[in-house]
């Protein structure tokens, strides 16, 4: 059991570590965010900043969620890419003030952290939902990399597993 939840745990984080990458490369390489849908990865960021506040409340253990710093440190370069690729890159100064907004005003009463936090997969879905449906609609995958997709399922199912050994907090 330790030597399952100590593997899940550091593969995660390295894992992590490089997750946005091969999209960050690709939006770089093709000079273009092409493919890539705004509303999914504002979805997507404000998922990993109520994971990673309810984690920091709660005081629960770094190691289980210490790739979320990383994770959206790694959006928000993806999130001025995309800005800067279509041109306007003070359009990300809104979005980026409401996401350092929201940090502090989450943990300002306990339901509302506890309520975004039962709303994060909801959200985290819908962030996928957006992506393949951008994707559908455009039929073009422009700079979308599967491999980020593919690491992704990974460290979620390997966060699932530490998250239920480590903290035993189905939410």
């Amino acid at each position: 059991r330790e030597q399952l939840l100590l593997f899940c745990n550091w593969s995660t984080l390295g894992v992590c570590a490089a997750l946005k990458l091969p999209q960050i490369s690709a939006v770089l390489t093709a000079r273009s965010a092409r493919g890539i849908s705004l509303p999914s990865l504002l979805l997507e960021l404000a998922g990993f900043l109520v994971f990673l506040r309810y984690q920091c409340y709660y005081e629960y253990p770094l190691l289980t969620y210490l790739e979320y710093p990383i994770l959206i440190a790694q959006d928000v370069l993806l999130l001025l890419c995309v800005f800067h690729f279509n041109g306007n890159v003070r359009g990300a100064v809104p979005y980026l003030g409401a996401f350092v907004a929201s940090w502090f005003v989450l943990p300002l009463q306990k339901w509302t952290i506890d309520l975004a936090m039962n709303l994060s997969t909801f959200i985290s879905a819908a962030s996928k939902f957006a992506q393949l449906q951008y994707l559908w609609k455009t039929r073009d995958s422009g700079a979308v990399s599967a491999l980020t997709w593919s690491l992704a399922s990974y460290t979620c199912a390997t966060r699932i597993i530490t998250t239920l050994m480590t903290t035993s907090d189905l939410t």
